[in-house]
């Protein structure tokens, strides 16, 4: 099916079509050639089926727009997209903690952010979509939450941010369900109808599909920070980013934590916690890399007919895999011989990857290197984010600032766990 947008602009084509027959007719004295009368008449049959079918479609829109727990980021409605791209952060917050600041946007959309959420918000809700430029790398400074980027001279562009780990597992290809409601059940074929060859006459043998099923449970995260007054009235438009980057930095970083490793209390349950992933070990007492032991592990997923798509790692096991060589310890060409790429597979490498495992009888902590299908990794979410405002906690209180408290309800699945292995007792110098 197509979208409104598509439907438009095929009218648009189909349009322009018709004006360029009109324009130029073929036939004697001025009239159209019968090809293009016959091309004309379906150009027109076809436009009127076209304006039904948007009339329909527009219709649907609406509908998912207002239905309840309808994705933020397929409303359909450019101008609400627009709208909730444009919602301010930092007037949310202000407004929220009674600040004198103009929010009427973002109060007029709590109403529509309700409704898709599913259920009432305990502060104001804060559409997903103001943190798509989540790749901004923003903090609050040294000194209070703020309080060093108010300046006259302020240079937003160029502020310094902390360094954080990498996030990865959107990049890698995971697969990012919105708007969920309630549990999640998605069905699952364990096991298929097989053939078999049988004598003339000879009963066959059944052989009955088997279904499973993947779940997702809602699961909650959560951060508090505080901020200044002055930061929330005073300082310059690009404190917006700032806040918007810092705060979607945080919760990026907890998600790509439990969706790598992850079964922590309350956490969901990443790839190197999912029952039944490939594991290739180095040995007894763990090990360095091997070129023997990464090929080991790409064909762990293949021979489960899976077909994986990338590495993950953290940087100790790229310093050892740039470090060792391929076969001999006189080789000249490296485990790793190329930045971000390893058997000719993409590879990251980020901190959140863990780096204290403790395997088998390893004497020291060990890293895990991951190969994968990651479009087989689900990031399900049932909120938007929802941040209370509290400008009333005491510590806060006494200094005139804003206490922040934001929330956001997601899990993690593993749709088959043939799909990735891992080595987990690696040990690095």
């Amino acid at each position: 099916m197509l979208k409104t947008h598509e439907l438009l602009e095929k009218r648009t084509k189909l349009t322009e079509e018709g004006k360029a027959i009109l324009a130029a007719p073929g036939g004697a004295d001025g009239y159209l050639s019968p090809e293009q009368e016959t091309r004309h008449k379906a150009i027109t049959d076809e436009l009127e089926r076209l304006d039904a079918t948007i009339k329909a479609q527009a219709m649907q829109d609406e509908l998912d727009r207002r239905a309840v727990g309808a994705p933020l980021t397929t409303s359909g409605d450019n101008r609400l997209d627009q709208e909730l791209r444009s919602f301010s952060l930092v007037k949310a917050i202000a407004g929220a903690a009674g600040l004198a600041v103009d929010w009427g946007r973002e109060r007029e959309l709590q109403g529509e952010l309700a409704k898709r959420n599913g259920k009432p918000a305990q502060g104001i809700l804060v559409p997903l979509e103001v943190f798509e430029k989540r790749v901004l790398t923003t903090a609050a400074p040294v000194g209070g939450p703020g309080s060093n980027i108010i300046s006259t001279d302020l240079m937003g562009s160029q502020f310094i941010d902390m360094l954080r780990a990498k996030l990865v597992v959107r990049r890698l290809g995971a697969r990012v369900l919105n708007g969920l409601v309630g549990n999640v059940d998605i069905p699952k074929l364990t096991a298929t109808t097989t053939a078999g060859w049988v004598a003339e006459n000879a009963a066959i043998t059944p052989a009955d599909p088997e279904v499973d099923k993947v779940q997702l449970t809602p699961k909650h995260a959560g951060a508090i920070t505080e901020y200044s007054r002055n930061m929330l009235m005073q300082s310059s438009p690009d404190v917006e980013q700032l806040l918007r980057a810092d705060m979607a930095q945080v919760l990026a970083q907890a998600v790509d934590g439990v969706a790598i490793q992850g079964g922590g209390s309350n956490e969901p349950t990443g790839i190197l916690e999912t029952s039944g992933i490939g594991d290739v070990a180095m040995g007894t007492d763990g090990g360095p890399i091997t070129w023997a032991k990464v090929i080991d592990l790409i064909a762990e997923v293949e021979i489960d007919n899976a077909e994986g798509s990338a590495f993950l790692t953290n940087p100790k096991v790229v310093k050892s895999a740039r470090k060792t060589a391929k076969v001999t310890s006189t080789d000249s060409v490296m485990v790793m011989d190329a930045p971000g790429i390893l058997a000719g597979y993409p590879l990251a490498s980020t901190t959140l990857v863990p780096s204290n495992l403790t395997k088998g009888n390893s004497s020291g902590v060990c890293s895990a290197l991951i190969f994968g299908n990651f479009s087989d990794l689900l990031l399900g979410y049932w909120s938007v984010l929802d941040v209370l405002v509290n400008p009333y906690e005491s510590t806060a209180y006494t200094k005139g600032n804003v206490m922040i408290r934001s929330m956001l309800t997601m899990d993690v699945a593993v749709r088959h766990p043939e799909s990735f292995a891992a080595i987990q007792d690696l040990t690095t110098a």
